[in-house]
């Protein structure tokens, strides 16, 4: 019985040019095949035509590019586009893109759900079901780009990719690090390091092996200036607790003053959105290369929690401003489609028993 075809979205460009070299090609063939998928977006060996037609063939009986299917598009007024990205086994995770002047934005999902219970998340509410694989994570940016077309320029409309979808990247590393790579080839999307952001709920341990073996932008969520707030929100700050996380996040960025580390924080309404929980986050980060990111909450169904208001996140914006904290408030995108922050849900069987539980707690007479 011959083995299935090989998902060639898997293979990074040492990948591919072994994979031709194990048909009996020279690696630069792997190279060319690189390009027409990711470069021009082609699935149909036989439109592959610096090829041979001969190999061309072995191709088609050994290899496939299979990228997920789309179950739902919709766009927001604000021009941000959602995609619900339907998986081989009938999971389903959510992609969105950003376009704004500068730059196009791609938010991609690494996980199918998501293993940690953060409190302010849609996703998480919604259980986990598995990893996703390197060709689904880059089957999102293979996709997109097809879909997006070109802009009129020519240019690539996707300039940025951020790992701030369904999932904690990190509990994912391998699938990740590999469609990093993918990103970052030449022969593939080109995207610099600093263009492409992990986000982490903070495992320590693995922001380390991440500056070891793929040093991209880090985006850290924090949300609270101690760890007693911050346990309450992100239940993972009982095992890496804050002292140890910003000890990471300084060997993250050591040895080059011109990286920093992103830090987010949701605003959310009378819990961690005042003065005072301002001022200690200054003291938490003065000696920290950052940047902090003030993310208006976004609701979704089930969420226990309130945005804050303008007045609230300017007058927190103002306190890190003052202690000479770069500071930026993120502009909400999507929300109308939920395609916002926090809001991500996907479809997908929870295999945690998460949804079910939560959907008891809040029909209980003690919820």
């Amino acid at each position: 019985m011959s083995a299935d075809p090989i998902n060639l979205l898997d293979l990074d460009r040492q990948g591919l040019q072994d994979f031709l070299v194990g048909l009996g090609e020279k690696p630069f063939r792997g190279q060319q095949v690189m390009q027409w998928i990711h470069q021009y977006g082609i699935d149909d060996f036989a439109r592959m035509t610096n090829l041979a037609k001969p190999l061309r063939t072995r191709l088609a009986n050994a290899a496939r590019v299979g990228g997920p299917s789309v179950k739902q598009d919709q766009q927001a007024a604000d021009g941000t586009r959602k995609w619900l990205f339907e998986l081989a086994d009938g999971n389903a995770v959510e992609t969105v893109y950003i376009p704004e002047e500068d730059r196009g934005t791609l938010c991609v999902s690494s996980q199918a759900g998501c293993g940690l219970n953060c409190t302010f998340c849609s996703t998480a509410h919604q259980g986990f079901n598995r990893n996703l694989s390197a060709a689904e994570i880059v089957g999102q940016i293979w996709l997109a780009s097809r879909l997006l077309g070109s802009s009129p320029n020519g240019e690539r409309r996707i300039t940025n990719v951020v790992f701030m979808g369904m999932g904690e990247p990190l509990l994912n590393f391998e699938a990740v690090t590999g469609a990093i790579r993918v990103m970052l080839d030449d022969l593939a999307y080109g995207l610099s390091r600093r263009r492409v952001t992990v986000s982490t709920a903070g495992l320590v341990p693995m922001i380390d092996r991440l500056r070891e073996e793929c040093p991209v932008s880090l985006a850290v969520s924090l949300h609270a200036p101690d760890d007693e707030l911050r346990t309450a929100l992100m239940p993972v700050n009982r095992k890496y607790p804050i002292v140890q996380l910003l000890d990471a996040c300084r060997r993250y960025v050591e040895g080059d003053p011109r990286r920093r580390i992103t830090f987010e924080y949701i605003m959310l309404d009378g819990v961690n959105d005042t003065p005072d929980h301002a001022r200690r986050l200054v003291r938490l980060l003065r000696d920290v290369p950052s940047k902090v990111n003030l993310i208006p909450f976004n609701p979704f169904p089930q969420g226990r929690y309130r945005r804050s208001s303008p007045e609230a996140i300017d007058a927190f914006r103002q306190v890190l401003y003052h202690a000479g904290l770069t500071t930026i408030t993120r502009r909400t995108r999507g929300d109308d489609i939920d395609a916002a922050c926090g809001q991500l849900a996907g479809r997908f069987h929870d295999r945690t028993g998460r949804r079910e539980r939560l959907a008891r707690a809040a029909g209980s007479p003690d919820a």
